[in-house]
């Protein structure tokens, strides 16, 4: 097996050529800068060959599709465009004029109404009109008078007149006549029939030598020819390159069926409002013509930026909203004011669940499938679409190998901090270009490829540095410097001791505080300051367990849990624990002066200890391990913790910290059974020294004994004089004026006989 020292040495590998019986020597050092070239020149080759479409890489293409829905909504205006208006077939409009479909007399009056009385320049319809409208019954009485009616000069008479009242498909397409309307209709890859066998919209053109780099329709759901030549221009509005996730990041402004070129709804509808009818297709030219892919569609004075594939990126205003919305039941009842409509262009569409034209986009999960060509349109009338040329992958590429060759050269010669710097460094930079690249010049380039790249090299390079580097000692005090001072790890890896963190049982000391009416203060704090607050609070009371020798088992919210005993044996762990929590009281007085300065709630704190058998260890599961203590001894020390605000202690203390420490002054605050435990325990608070205590106080501590002893006794007179004399003496001491609480209750409502002078505590 290989030796890893922090200094590598030369060691054999012997029987590596295994046919010839030779024995190879070779230095760690050389297999190590072998192995760490070859794992650096895997992962580049890797991700250039992504860059390069020669590999599909699904993690990589999902994580660049974050970070273009992530730039994407941290850029977008989030303003509303007031040139584009749909009329939404919404619930309301289905509820007051019925169910979809709405019969065609009714579009035709739609129509009118949006042309003659609201005065708009364009109408497009998010809809395909495929199938004739019966729904007058003109068939019945066609049937009528070619059968039984044949001879009733009558009823052909007022057929003859009806006949043309109850064509509906006709008034709808005299209605669009003449007029600024665009229709829309779909395709579909596969090759079906599909309703009516009706020609698509004219051809855009006839598709040139980069027609086979663009999607293509098996077939295609077109209007009623009466209705599409009565429009003159239509486009398709379904979207065949949504991306895999099923999000609706670009869509294709060109299809090509049968040889010819079909443009998109939103392309249609720009081209109808600047009446554009020609356009030209921008090509590059290098190489054989029959590698020739598309670059950009020339409409007028705007060259769309697009892709090999005619798709642009969906450049979406903000959330659905980004346009006015006028319920198409209000245009109908004429409840509109003219002005929302006057002058615009307007988009036929629903919102309606059940209609389902809802898509999922980057903004927003569910987001209306009409108001996807409105921004387009929008974006195509101010020239601001965003775009993925194809000398984009050589950027790409070049880009990638740079940073790639530059971190294989460099970091192998520079420290853990200046490989961090230069990891650092070069991710703000690939940051700075890809988004001075995105907002300035509406590219839109890989963000997290080089990233990931970068990342890839750091991780291996830090990884190699540690199996380099890396000592058993060092390894332990690692394992162990989260949760114990810097002085006890040098201490553990100088010692020649054997530690680990396997479980087991010792007598130890848990400590735990808790801030005093947390919920409050931090209701009342903005995130940020509620964070620096916590990492105040956290980092004095760190400071102080440190100092005096305990690790840190854990944060929890603003509480902290520390013990004394372990991983290092410390015989005086309670008086060490003890001597903590009474410097924590002036930390937390001087932090409350900084508190004050900044305008923030000064923090009171409880804290809770507790001496006993525990089980310390590294516990959790097989994802998340974690060096604690656990047993019944801790989980008294939390309850004592709690106790605090009962009592008005700041501190409180079991018996059995009280025997570990005798040094120490204490008041004796009560006998209770906690939540848990059956059996009862005296509980102390902790003053100072025995030695810096004065005559006033060890009297009061006396006269506290003597009441307790009396109460416990249940002298309910004798006890509470005492405690009133107490209290007298000293009005800040909250114990004394419970205490006569308790005896007030007591006197209205005795104990039982057998009491024991026991208090009961039935909450944590």
């Amino acid at each position: 097996m290989l030796s890893m020292g922090l200094v590598p040495g030369e060691i054999e590998l012997p029987g590596i050529i295994k046919p010839t019986q030779l024995a190879m020597r070779i230095t760690y050092t050389t297999l190590f800068k072998f192995s760490r070239r070859l794992v650096n020149t895997a992962l580049i080759l890797c991700f250039l060959a992504y860059a390069a479409q020669w590999l599909d890489i699904s993690l990589i293409e999902r994580l660049e599709h974050i970070a273009y829905d992530l730039r994407l909504r941290a850029t977008i205006p989030n303003s509303v465009d007031s040139r584009i208006v749909i009329i939404d077939i919404d619930e309301k409009s289905i509820s007051q004029e019925g169910r979809w479909p709405w019969s065609r007399n009714k579009l035709a009056q739609l129509t009118d109404k949006l042309f003659d009385d609201y005065r708009i320049d364009l109408l497009a319809f998010d809809v395909v009109f495929s199938e004739p409208d019966n729904s007058s019954g003109i068939e019945a009485l066609k049937q009528l008078a070619e059968g039984e009616l044949a001879g009733n000069q009558a009823y052909q008479h007022a057929f003859a007149g009806l006949s043309q009242k109850l064509a509906y498909d006709d008034i709808f397409a005299a209605s669009l006549k003449n007029r600024p309307v665009v229709l829309g209709y779909f395709t579909q890859h596969k090759q079906e029939s599909i309703g009516h066998d009706n020609k698509p919209p004219p051809p855009l053109a006839t598709a040139g030598e980069f027609a086979g780099l663009l999607p293509s329709a098996g077939s295609f759901g077109a209007n009623l020819r009466a209705l599409q030549e009565a429009a003159g221009i239509g486009g398709f509005f379904n979207n065949p390159m949504v991306d895999r996730d099923g999000i609706y990041r670009r869509l294709p402004l060109l299809i090509e069926y049968q040889s010819s070129l079909y443009d998109a709804l939103s392309l249609a509808i720009y081209r109808r409002y600047r009446a554009i009818r020609e356009v030209e297709f921008l090509t590059d030219q290098l190489g054989d013509q029959d590698l020739a892919s598309l670059e950009g569609i020339r409409v007028g004075d705007y060259t769309i930026p697009t892709d090999q594939h005619s798709a642009i990126l969906v450049p979406y205003r903000g959330r659905q909203g980004s346009f006015p919305y006028v319920s198409a039941t209000d245009v109908l009842q004429g409840q509109v004011d003219r002005a929302a409509l006057a002058g615009k262009i307007a988009i036929v569409g629903t919102t309606s669940a059940g209609l389902m034209d809802l898509r999922s986009t980057p903004v927003q999960n569910v987001y209306p499938g009409v108001e996807i060509h409105a921004n387009i349109v929008s974006a195509l009338l101010d020239q601001s679409i965003k775009s993925k040329p194809a000398y984009l992958i050589g950027f790409e590429v070049l880009e990638l190998l740079v940073l790639g060759l530059i971190c294989t050269f460099f970091w192998p010669r520079l420290s853990f901090s200046g490989s961090f710097m230069l990891y650092f460094g070069f991710s703000l930079l690939v940051i700075a270009v890809n988004f001075a690249l995105w907002t300035k010049l509406h590219i839109d380039s890989a963000l997290f490829t080089p990233l990931l790249l970068l990342s890839s090299l750091f991780v291996a390079q830090v990884s190699f540095a540690y199996f380099l580097e890396t000592r058993r000692k060092t390894q332990l005090g690692k394992s162990f410097s989260q949760y114990v001072p810097p002085e006890l790890v040098d201490q553990m890896v100088q010692s020649e001791d054997d530690f680990s963190l396997a479980g087991e049982s010792r007598e130890m000391t848990v400590l735990f505080t808790d801030v005093r009416g947390f919920t409050s203060i931090s209701e009342g704090l903005e995130p940020q300051a509620l964070s620096e607050l916590m990492n105040l609070i956290l980092t004095a009371i760190t400071k102080v367990i440190h100092r005096h020798q305990g690790t840190i088992d854990k944060y929890m919210g603003d509480a902290v849990m520390a013990f004394w005993g372990a991983p290092l044996h410390d015989p005086r762990h309670g008086e060490h624990a003890l001597e903590a929590a009474l410097a924590i009281l002036p930390a937390i007085t001087e932090l409350n002066q900084q508190l004050k300065a900044k305008d923030w709630p000064e923090i009171a704190i409880g804290i809770g200890i507790n001496t006993g058998k525990m089980s310390v260890g590294n516990m959790g599961s097989s994802f998340r391990m974690a060096y604690t203590v656990l047993g019944d001894a801790v989980n008294l020390g939390s309850r004592l913790e709690g106790l605090t605000k009962e009592y008005g202690a700041l501190i409180i203390v079991s018996d059995a910290t009280r025997e570990q420490a005798p040094q120490f002054l204490y008041r004796e605050l009560d006998i209770v059974r906690v939540k848990g435990k059956r059996e009862p325990i005296t509980i102390y608070e902790p003053l100072c020294l025995t030695d810096a205590a004065d005559a006033a106080l060890i009297e009061q501590l006396q006269l506290n004994r003597r009441a307790l002893t009396v109460y416990r006794q249940a002298d309910w007179e004798t006890a509470a004089e005492l405690f009133a004399q107490l209290h007298r003496s000293n009005p800040s001491v909250w114990l004394y004026r419970l205490y006569l609480e308790r005896i007030e209750h007591y006197r209205e409502t005795p104990p039982p006989i057998d009491w024991d002078g026991v208090y009961t505590h039935t909450s944590k």
